[in-house]
C-alpha cells in the first residue's frame, strides 16, 4: 500500500538535480577509491591477511570521514539549493533512517546532510 510519504517520493524520484561537474567528478573519485579500497581490504581480512587495525589505518590515513562528509555536503548543498523546504525535510527526515554506528535507536541519530 502506498503511503502520503511514498507517493512524495515517487514524485521525486524523475526529478533531476543540477550540480557542478568538478564537484561530481571528485566525489566520484573519492567514492571509487572508498569502494575499491574497502572491498580489497574486505578480501584482505576473509583470507586472514588483514585485521580491523588494516580497515581503522586505511579509513584515518585517507581522511576517509571528512572525504566523506565534503561528498554529502556537496550533494546537500546542491539539494538545498534547488528543492523545496518541504522537500529538503523529507529528504532529511528519510537520512536521518539509515542505519548509525554507535547510536541509539531510541535517541536518534546526530546527523544532517549539509554538516
Amino acid at each position: 500500500m502506498l503511503t502520503p510519504e511514498s507517493n512524495r517520493l515517487m514524485d521525486m524520484s524523475s526529478r533531476e538535480i543540477r550540480m557542478p561537474l568538478d564537484e561530481v567528478v571528485a566525489v566520484l573519485q573519492d567514492l571509487n577509491e572508498f569502494v575499491v579500497s574497502l572491498d580489497r581490504l574486505g578480501s584482505r581480512q576473509a583470507s586472514g591477511t588483514a585485521d580491523e587495525y588494516t580497515v581503522g589505518t586505511f579509513v584515518a590515513d585517507r581522511d576517509v570521514a571528512r572525504r566523506l562528509a565534503r561528498a554529502r555536503r556537496v550533494i546537500g548543498v546542491a539539494l538545498d539549493a534547488q528543492l523545496s523546504e518541504e522537500d529538503n525535510a523529507e529528504i532529511d527526515a528519510l537520512c536521518d533512517q539509515g542505519r548509525f554506528h554507535g547510536t541509539d535507536r531510541a535517541t536518534g541519530p546526530s546527523t544532517g546532510r549539509s554538516g
